[in-house]
């Protein structure tokens, strides 16, 4: 997973994709997967280069910088858009904590980016679509499946494997981890009762103001702050152009397709985390935190491919209806 503004579970970008003519539907799904492709290494991308710079410098000064220019975005895409900068009254509480939330990620994904490996931080990150699954019956309401059950089960047994006692994993690290996690579901839940009633753009822009304001708030906690090298500042601002063009690049996909119809290219991300992790920062997983790994992104393909093939047959089937009503 990754420290985008905006992450990459589909449910958190409410954009009515186009209804495509009929025999444009595949090229347009295939635009759409080569840009989420694009979306998830730039994202990926991130996490090195925020993993590189924690080490050297304070997770809150590499959050501010990264945060600074998504803000930055965000004003330039409200303007340019001609979006309404004041929420409506009844949406302000859930935007809000919607964005608190997704600051909670930020700063917790961030520092524990300084002890953690990549790869184990970021399957573990990757617990959130369950723990959304796990929640969802109490907070919004939706039915719980026995196969759902049995997804959340295992993923919950795939992250202990990798944290489990001798795996050498930092306690700190871990716990901020599940913390990311947690606040990432509850981020999505919130994007979820917002559905419909909200702008992106203003979702987006909120976000990043309070992630800011946020992250404002923590420098006493990395204080005495020395000022990073010029190589290092500019890299900070890579993380957030990185960022920004991540979301940017996640819209632009789902608003040519379902969302639901590439979630499982999701765990492209985490495969990537493994492999960053490796060749950069000669971190390779253990086979059993290999195997831990393994398993919560199966449980996780559990939970999407069903929808994927769904949308495919619906897709196919009312191919085949155009195909006999022209003959």
């Amino acid at each position: 997973m990754s420290l985008g503004t905006q992450q990459m579970y589909p449910e958190t970008l409410n954009i009515p994709p186009s209804i495509p003519p009929e025999g444009s539907q595949q090229t347009l799904w295939f635009q759409a997967c080569g840009i989420f492709m694009c979306a998830l290494l730039a994202l990926a991308t991130l996490d090195v280069l925020a993993k590189d710079l924690v080490r050297r410098n304070p997770a809150p000064l590499v959050n501010l910088f990264r945060y600074g220019v998504v803000l930055i975005m965000a004003m330039g895409l409200m303007q340019i858009k001609r979006c309404l900068w004041v929420l409506q009254r009844q949406h302000r509480r859930l935007v809000l904590w919607r964005s608190v939330m997704l600051g909670a990620v930020g700063l917790s994904f961030m520092q524990a980016l300084h002890s953690m490996p990549l790869a184990e931080a970021t399957a573990i990150y990757f617990l959130s679509p369950l723990i959304i699954v796990a929640l969802s019956p109490w907070l919004l309401g939706e039915h719980f499946r026995l196969r759902q059950g049995m997804a959340v089960v295992a993923g919950f047994i795939g992250m202990l494997l990798i944290v489990r006692p001798g795996s050498q994993l930092p306690l700190t690290g871990t716990v901020l981890m599940l913390v990311a996690a947690s606040s990432y579901a509850m981020l999505q839940i919130l994007t979820r009762k917002l559905a419909g009633k909200v702008q992106m753009e203003q979702q987006f822009f909120w976000a990043a103001g309070v992630c800011t304001l946020m992250t404002l708030m923590s420098l006493p906690t990395a204080w005495p702050i020395s000022w990073p090298s010029a190589t290092d500042m500019a890299l900070m601002v890579l993380v957030g152009i990185l960022s920004g063009l991540g979301q940017y690049l996640l819209i632009q996909a789902f608003q040519k397709v379902p969302a639901s119809s590439l979630a499982p290219f999701n765990y492209f991300h985490l495969l990537l985390a493994v492999m960053f992790s490796v060749v950069v920062f000669g971190q390779r997983p253990d086979n059993i935190a290999l195997t831990g790994m393994a398993i919560i992104a199966c449980s996780g393909l559990a939970l999407t491919l069903p929808v994927f093939w769904t949308y495919f047959a619906a897709l196919v089937a009312r191919r085949n209806s155009s195909g006999l009503q022209g003959k």
